[in-house]
């Protein structure tokens, strides 16, 4: 892997990351005594995941905050609750799964999933809200040992899924994944469209790591497989977790050896090399959407187009 040479990687901002001021304190959630008595204090709150949702409320003042409650006011749930952490102040953080989220007596609040309130909430509250999804994807989808097929219970305020019959524990799962944004000789960038994207939607290319790979050897492979385009060197540049269900996004810069595309015509329909003003021509008029912005994608595409993107119709 090579060395950094992208001007202000360092700083790249990305969607999720911001350090969240939560101490997650992973060594109270065995301990019942603890966790039951910091559900119970006044200060602690609570709020409801249900199927990636919460409840978000944006504030007169301009803030979107996630909608939290005292312990005490919480929607009653027997084993799904799971501890989050601490903040700076001393509160104490709780996710409640629930099949539906509660109503609201006022109309202010809205369900909200994280590709839309990640942009919009603070760090705090995007922290709490990325940590409980992932949980419940995660035990939505792992109810029965892989050991025997008996189903499990919930330990670790959340954070283990034990078998009463063979007494495997389970861990929540985190598939690594590499996006990368790769330039040629003449430095223009390739991006591509998936097969099951809008007409115009390109972005970096991506895919999982397999086993027994490192993600140096992921990154050539994924390019080779999607797009027909051979890669020397990597630079790894910064990391997204990505909870749909259970990615963890391991973002590169690549530079290419070859530029010849042949698609696989499977996952991606259709990739271009574009220089900047190609980018950014195709930007403004709307003939290529740009990444969602909350994706490390778009600040990929960023950190190579040295500034952020323009929108479309605009002149930037």
């Amino acid at each position: 892997m090579s060395t950094n040479t992208f001007a202000g990687a360092g700083d790249l901002p990305i969607g999720l990351t911001a350090p969240s001021g939560i101490d997650r304190e992973a060594h109270h959630r065995l301990d019942e005594a603890w966790l039951a008595a910091a559900w119970s204090h006044p200060t602690t709150r609570v709020f409801v995941v249900s199927g990636g949702q919460v409840l978000i409320d944006e504030r007169a003042d301009g803030r979107t905050e996630l909608v939290m409650t005292p312990a005490f006011e919480a929607p009653v749930t027997e084993t799904h609750r799971y501890f989050l952490g601490t903040d700076e102040d001393g509160v104490r953080y709780f996710a409640l799964q629930k099949d539906a989220l509660p109503g609201r007596i006022d109309q202010s609040a809205r369900p909200a999933g994280l590709r839309e309130a990640g942009l919009l909430l603070s760090p705090r509250d995007a922290g709490l809200m990325v940590h409980a999804v992932a949980l419940e994807n995660w035990q939505r989808l792992h109810r029965f040992c892989s050991r025997c097929g008996e189903r499990t219970v919930i330990a670790a305020a959340g954070h283990i899924r034990r078998c009463p019959a063979c007494g495997a524990e389970h861990y929540p799962r985190t598939d690594p994944a590499v996006i990368m944004l790769v330039t040629d000789e003449e430095d223009r960038a390739l991006l591509g469209r998936q097969v099951h994207w809008p007409e115009g939607r390109f972005s970096t290319l991506a895919g999982f790591v397999e086993p027994g790979e490192s993600i140096e050897q992921s990154v050539r492979r994924e390019v080779w497989e999607e797009a027909g385009v051979t890669v020397g060197d990597v630079e790894y540049i910064a990391s997204q977790p990505w909870p749909f269900p259970s990615s963890l996004m391991l973002g590169f810069m690549a530079r290419a050896t070859s530029s010849e595309i042949n698609v696989d015509g499977e996952e991606i329909h259709e990739a271009r090399w574009f220089s900047r003003e190609d980018l950014r021509a195709a930007f403004e008029s709307g003939e290529v959407l740009p990444p969602y912005g909350i994706s490390i994608a778009a600040r990929l595409i960023e950190l190579w187009y040295g500034k952020p993107l323009p929108k479309p119709g605009s002149a930037n």
